[in-house]
């Protein structure tokens, strides 16, 4: 059992080794100042929204949109309503967007729907437009979240991204898992990144991009399985920067069903894989080179889920073959213990100092902001067997199933309900 105790200090030397850094970007949110903006131009912008199946939630997001502080007649709406068979595209229509339709079941996913979504602009738009909007439908913006954004973006900046909060926080503890960790990579990862002038990352809805970056990339070429970290890293080894403008807010829906939960994040870690796999090279180049962002995105993608899985893979066969060999099985579970317990206080710490922190953002009662600090652990450790499972499963991209719309919100109470 002395080969499991370490084992697991070599697991936990190199978690230390790969994430420790992501500490020191706490101070940097509290005593960092920004940079002023300078003036902002009038920019004419693509919204791009790809939908399967959300006529529950669609009409809600061009509400938001056509609600916004900045010149609608800078503001053009279209949807791609994807493989549907509901009443998307007609929803989005009467709402008062273009509506493309796209029914191709062999090209499944946002990544394929952006494609097409972009190519029917290419040809309809061949003037293009100053910046593309990328968002779900299920997301709600904040009233000034297009002209927050038009001030990073007339700084001068590519591509930006945005503050992600959570429409159900409080419906359980994997919503709120869900909701609390885009709040720590908003304020703690994005933010901290952008004051220190390195890139950040987009998370998949809610980021814009330029002309320029449109035109060079064409049509959208990232169809991976998270075609949003693809298309990150794709920037950022050939050169670019990612910003980030946290007073432009979003508000998403988080999945609430175990199934669901699962499933979304095993795409997640099957994805990074494939990620990984077809950018390690250029990755390693960057760093090679000194780029600190190249590190970072390396270590955002690859290193947690494999060593999840080692660590995982590793107890359980060294508990196995020791109790079989007749070691005390005693000294395999406290050693298990201890590693369990270090990890469930380290996501506490995260947990607790980001509900501290954005305790006015979070929509929901102080109850369940407190309680769900601490199941927060708890939801970042079903990552582990979720990262061992992908490694002996095909995955495959399918759509989560949205349902909390803005009038549901409003029944909730204050304390759930959206600040406009």
């Amino acid at each position: 059992m002395e080969t499991l105790k370490t084992v697991n200090w070599i697991i936990g030397i190199v978690f230390f080794l790969c994430y420790a850094y992501q500490f020191l970007y706490i101070p940097v949110v509290w005593f960092r100042r920004p940079a002023p903006h300078g003036q902002p131009k009038v920019n004419d912008f693509a919204v791009m929204i790809c939908a399967r199946n959300e006529q529950a939630v669609i009409g809600d997001l061009i509400a938001s949109l056509r609600s916004q502080t900045y010149d609608a007649d800078h503001i053009h709406v279209f949807v791609l309503a994807d493989n549907c068979t509901d009443d998307t595209a007609l929803i989005a229509r009467v709402a008062g967007a273009t509506v493309y339709e796209r029914s191709n079941k062999a090209q499944v996913g946002k990544g394929y729907a952006l494609s097409a979504l972009m190519d029917h602009l290419c040809r309809d738009y061949p003037e293009g437009f100053d910046g593309y909007f990328v968002f779900d439908a299920d997301n709600i913006l904040s009233p000034d979240y297009i002209e927050q954004m038009n001030r990073t973006f007339s700084d001068g900046q590519d591509i930006v991204t945005s503050y992600r909060n959570s429409k159900n926080y409080g419906d359980n503890w994997l919503s709120a898992g869900s909701g609390l960790w885009y709040l720590r990579e908003s304020r703690y990862l994005n933010h901290a990144r952008h004051l220190l002038g390195t890139s950040c990352a987009v998370g998949g809805t809610g980021f814009l991009f330029s002309r320029a970056v449109a035109e060079e990339m064409g049509p959208w070429p990232f169809h991976t399985l998270i075609e949003d970290i693809e298309f990150s890293i794709h920037q950022i080894v050939g050169g670019r920067t990612i910003a980030f403008c946290p007073e432009a807010v979003l508000y998403d829906e988080q999945p609430s069903d175990l199934r669901q939960s699962w499933r979304q994040r095993s795409r997640w870690c099957k994805g990074a894989l494939q990620v990984f796999s077809r950018y390690a090279g250029p990755l390693l180049g960057g760093m090679v080179r000194g780029s600190f962002s190249c590190f970072d995105m390396a270590m955002a993608t690859m290193p947690a889920y494999i060593l999840s899985a080692a660590a995982l893979l590793c107890n359980v066969s060294l508990a196995v073959y020791g109790a079989v060999g007749g070691d005390d099985l005693m000294i395999a579970l406290r050693s298990i213990g201890e590693m369990a317990a270090q990890m469930y206080l380290t996501m506490l710490v995260i947990g607790v100092i980001t509900t501290a922190t954005e305790w006015r953002q979070i929509r929901t009662t102080a109850a369940k902001k407190v309680l769900y600090a601490f199941t927060f652990p708890l939801f970042m450790a079903t990552y582990i067997p979720i990262a061992v499972s992908v490694l002996f499963r095909k995955i495959e991209w399918k759509s989560v199933e949205h349902r909390v719309s803005a009038a549901s919100l409003k029944t909730r109470g204050k304390q759930e309900a959206l600040p406009f």
